[in-house]
C-alpha cells in the first residue's frame, strides 16, 4: 500500500529578532560559489514514546516553530534569498514550514523504507532547480504527525551555504533551544559564517556542468554496515589501519568498479578491476584526503584560490572526454560523524535519520547510525550497474541484515 502524506498548512517563519544592519548583506565564500543550486536533504524520525501520551500536535508545533523561529537569528542568513552567485540579503523574509498528516503508522516507514517515497517528508523536492529559484526559501521545514503519534522532521537547506554539517548544526541549535526553554542559551556553530573571509570569493559565473542530473535509469538503495562487519572490513586492511569511513568508501568504490566493468559495452582491454584490491582504493583514497593540507588550504585561500578549487574538477572532466565514456566518475560524501541523532526536541533521540534518493549517477552517501558504531550507505547506480553491484561477493560478506 502507497505511503501518503497529506500537506494541511504553509506558512513563513521569521527570525525572532531582526538582522543587524551590519548583517544584512552575507558574502558567498569562494567555495559556495562554485556549489551548485540544491539543496541538502534530511529526514528525522521520531517514534510516539510507550509509556506516556503521544506529543500533542499543537504544543509540538508550537514549540518548533519558535525553536526555529530563534535559530534563525543566529544563523541569520538562513532568512534571506539566494539569488545566484550575488550577497545573500539576509532581509529577514523567513524559513519555509509545512505541517503535514501521514496516515499510516511509522513502523511501516522503519521496517521497510521505501526510499522512492522519503521525498513526502520533506518540504520541497531538493534537486529539483525551480524557474523561481531566487524565490526560494533558503531552509525549509517539514513536520509530519503520523496516526500512531510519531513525528517526522524533514529539513532542506540550500547546497549555495550549507553542508550536511550545517544542517546538523542547526537542528542542534533548534533542539538546545527547546530543551533550555527557549532562553537563547543554544550552542551557536555555524562554520559557514566565517567562510567568505577564510576563502575570498571571486567574480565568477560559474555555471553547473552539464551532465551532473543524469538522464539515466538510476536507483538509489540503501545498505547497512553494523559494527561487527566493520571491524571484519577494517581487518583486512593487514598493511594499514584504515578508518571506517575508508573502509566502506574502499569496498564500495571497488565493488562499484567492478559492476561497471561487466556491461556489454565496456572495453574488454582494460585491465580487470579484480587487479586491483580494496586496499589498493583505500591507499588511493587517503593519500587524496592526505593532500588536502595547510599547504593546499593556503594556496585555497591566495589569489589562486580559484585555479586551485578547479583544478580537480577541471582535470577530472578532461580525463572522461578523453576516455570515451570509458572513466566513471564515483562521488563521496561521509555524514557518519555529524551529531544528527543528538537532535531531540523533548521526545528523545531520532528513532532514525535519513537523506532521500539522489538524481545523480554514482553517488554515494554514508550516514551514522542510532548505536553510533555503524554506517549507512546511500548508493545510486545506473540500473544496471546496480544489479551487479548486489551480487558483488565481497561486498555481501558484510552487509548487515536490516534491524
Amino acid at each position: 500500500m502507497a505511503m501518503k502524506v497529506e500537506v494541511v498548512s504553509t506558512e513563513s517563519i521569521k527570525p525572532s529578532s531582526p538582522t543587524p544592519s551590519h548583517h544584512r548583506e552575507f558574502k558567498f565564500c569562494l567555495l559556495d560559489q562554485l556549489a551548485p543550486p540544491f539543496c541538502v536533504p534530511a529526514v528525522l524520525y521520531y517514534s510516539a514514546p510507550d509509556d506516556k501520551a503521544a506529543p500533542n500536535s499543537a504544543s509540538v508545533t508550537g514549540n518548533l516553530k519558535a525553536s526555529f523561529s530563534q535559530a534563525l537569528s543566529l544563523f541569520y542568513p538562513l532568512g534571506g534569498r539566494v539569488k545566484g552567485n550575488a550577497p545573500i540579503d539576509c532581509n529577514d523574509d523567513g524559513a519555509l514550514y509545512l505541517e503535514a498528516k501521514a496516515h499510516f503508522q511509522l513502523s511501516e516507514v522503519l521496517s521497510n523504507p521505501d526510499i522512492n517515497q522519503l521525498q513526502q517528508f520533506l518540504p520541497f523536492s531538493p534537486y529539483t532547480m525551480s524557474p523561481n529559484i531566487e524565490e526560494q526559501a533558503i531552509v525549509g521545514v517539514q513536520a509530519t504527525f503520523f496516526d500512531c503519534g510519531s513525528i517526522g522532521i524533514g529539513i532542506c537547506i540550500s547546497h549555495k551555504i550549507a553542508d550536511s554539517a550545517s544542517v546538523s548544526a542547526f537542528l542542534n541549535s533548534c533542539s538546545e533551544i527547546v530543551v533550555n526553554g527557549g532562553d537563547g542559551k543554544a550552542n551557536l556553530k555555524t562554520p559557514f559564517l566565517k567562510a567568505s573571509e577564510l576563502f575570498q570569493p571571486k567574480d565568477i559565473k560559474f555555471q553547473i556542468p552539464s551532465g551532473v542530473i543524469s538522464r539515466e535509469k538510476l536507483l538509489t538503495k540503501r545498505f547497512r554496515f553494523d559494527g561487527e562487519s566493520l571491524v571484519r572490513l577494517r581487518a583486512r586492511f593487514v598493511s594499514a589501519t584504515p578508518t571506517r569511513v575508508e573502509a566502506v568508501t574502499a569496498l564500495i568504490w571497488k565493488s562499484a568498479v567492478d559492476a561497471a566493468r561487466k556491461r556489454p559495452d565496456w572495453n574488454k582491454t582494460c585491465p580487470p578491476s579484480s587487479a586491483v584490491t580494496h586496499v589498493d582504493f583505500a591507499g588511493i583514497l587517503r593519500k587524496s584526503i592526505r593532500a588536502i593540507d595547510s599547504e593546499y588550504l593556503s594556496v585555497l585561500q591566495g589569489e589562486n584560490g580559484l585555479a586551485k578549487a578547479c583544478e580537480s574538477l577541471m582535470a577530472a572532466r578532461k580525463l572522461v572526454a578523453a576516455s570515451a565514456g570509458e572513466i566513471e566518475l564515483y562521488r563521496f560524501s561521509s555524514w557518519a560523524r555529524f551529531p544528527f541523532y543528538e537532535v531531540d526536541f523533548g521526545w528523545g533521540r531520532p528513532s532514525w535519520v535519513c537523506t532521500t534518493s539522489v538524481p545523480m549517477k554514482n553517488v554515494v552517501i554514508l550516514m551514522g547510525t542510532r548505536c553510533g558504531d555503524g554506517i549507512e550507505a546511500w548508493i545510486t547506480l545506473a540500473e544496471h550497474d546496480m544489479i551487479e553491484f548486489e551480487r558483488n561477493d565481497e561486498l555481501l560478506q558484510f552487509i548487515a541484515p536490516s534491524p
